[in-house]
């Protein structure tokens, strides 16, 4: 059997085996992160071998595809109110402890990993920065927790993953020998950001707007419209990259771009009828084939960046990936929520679920694609990383989750929170479950 063939059945197992037993471990310490990744590092060459190091290319395309996937469809479910009514939480996260974690995690990262440029160092804060709430979902699902904070971390990171891509595609150019790099900081500038984010607009908003059109004449079917919106994210990333810009900056302003017009644009009379299944324009095929992908990514990282990065762990790694967890963490937000009226529970809670996940997988995946001195380094602290948030996240989202709605209740009846402030509606990803549903 060859290695493809192997590689194809061993996911597909995975995949299958972890379905058949979702509702079963849905409420249990045992997430769907940490089945993937541990069958991963257990498939791959550092143990089985069944999963090998040779076709990097399909995997680094099908995490592309997933990183995509998810950037187009976080934006497209973000509105405006999510960031006004009761978006305070929201707003300090990303506009400054955003900021506070990439800083921090460049400082902190210059004694404990030594022999990495400057720019190196920082592209360790940046691709350690972004958070990936789908690993600790409890957290946000559990209908104890205010749906305050609930939907403050879930609008975090639905868009601090497309944030930190800026930072990121101008610092790889900074590092001598890179692609990038050929092209300089200020071609990286302008192709990267302004022509890619200039394309995203055009694309999404175009295709919003015909969506509408189509809707008002009762042209497409509901399922049609799902599969417009795989098309959509699939050629906006596209045309940035025929354009040699970002494909993944394009795919997250195509989704802004896309929402924005859905929901301003009128479709006409003819949208609620029931010929075209109503008016329905969540993008649920997308997020779950995003989620999908999401889940075997994890698998293939813990195959081909985790199972190898074990083999050569240093206590300064370790270290450094707890760090990055904590103090990179909790500080920043510390600070960032200074006289915001919440309270140290809350502080603490919102600190801790930051946990780190795709797109840390992908951009480290990219720089270790580079092939540059310091990138294999780098590429297995991120590694390191994701494997105790993983793990650490994963675990304890129930247990802290039912402890915090336990505070925030016993609190919020002899007293006026800040928490219990009222919020738009959290509907949330699918890829997390509805934010208003059962924690299991």
């Amino acid at each position: 059997m060859s290695g493809g063939a192997g590689t194809v059945l061993a996911v597909a197992g995975v995949t299958a085996g972890y379905a058949l037993c979702s509702r079963r471990l849905a409420s249990t310490p045992v997430s769907s992160a940490l089945v993937f990744t541990g069958c991963g590092v257990l498939l791959g060459p550092a143990v089985l071998g069944v999963i090998g190091l040779d076709e990097t290319g399909p995997i680094t395309a099908l995490l592309e595809a997933a990183l995509t996937l998810v950037l187009f469809t976080d934006a497209m479910t973000v509105r405006r109110r999510d960031l006004t009514r009761g978006g305070f939480l929201p707003r300090r996260l990303l506009g400054i402890g955003l900021l506070l974690s990439i800083a921090a995690g460049w400082l902190l990262a210059w004694p404990l990993l030594p022999g990495l440029t400057v720019w190196e160092l920082a592209l360790v804060g940046v691709i350690l920065a972004p958070t990936d709430a789908a690993l600790g979902k409890t957290a946000l699902s559990d209908r104890r927790v205010p749906p305050l904070v609930r939907q403050g971390l879930n609008v975090e990171s639905g868009l601090n993953d497309g944030m930190v891509l800026p930072f990121f595609v101008v610092l790889l150019a900074a590092v001598p020998g890179t692609s990038y790099a050929a092209e300089g900081v200020a071609g990286t500038f302008w192709r990267s950001l302004l022509l890619s984010t200039a394309l995203g607009l055009l694309a999404g908003g175009l295709a919003g707007r015909l969506l509408q059109a189509a809707r008002a004449r009762g042209w497409i079917t509901r399922e049609g419209r799902h599969v417009y919106v795989l098309a959509v994210a699939a050629g906006s990333y596209e045309l940035a990259v025929v354009a040699d810009g970002s494909g993944f900056i394009a795919a997250w302003v195509a989704g802004f771009a896309f929402g924005h017009a859905l929901r301003n644009v009128p479709a006409g009379p003819r949208e609620t009828t029931a010929s075209d299944g109503g008016g329905d324009t969540t993008p649920e095929l997308a997020e779950d084939l995003g989620g999908l992908l999401a889940s075997i990514s994890l698998l293939l990282f813990g195959a081909v960046l985790l199972g190898p990065a074990l083999q050569h762990l240093t206590w300064q790694i370790v270290l450094y990936a707890l760090l990055s967890l904590t103090v990179v963490r909790l500080v920043p937000v510390a600070l960032c929520l200074l006289g915001s009226g919440l309270r140290l529970p809350t502080v603490l809670y919102v600190g801790w679920f930051g946990p780190r996940g795709l797109a840390s997988v992908v951009l480290g995946l990219l720089v270790a694609e580079e092939h540059v001195a310091g990138t294999e380094l780098m590429g297995r602290v991120v590694a390191v990383t994701v494997a105790f948030s993983v793990l650490l996240h994963g675990a304890t989202a129930p247990a802290l989750a039912g402890a915090y709605g336990a505070w925030f209740r016993r609190a919020s009846s002899s007293a006026a929170l800040r928490e219990a402030a009222e919020v738009p509606d959290p509907t949330g990803r699918r890829r997390l479950g509805h934010l208003d549903g059962p924690a299991g």
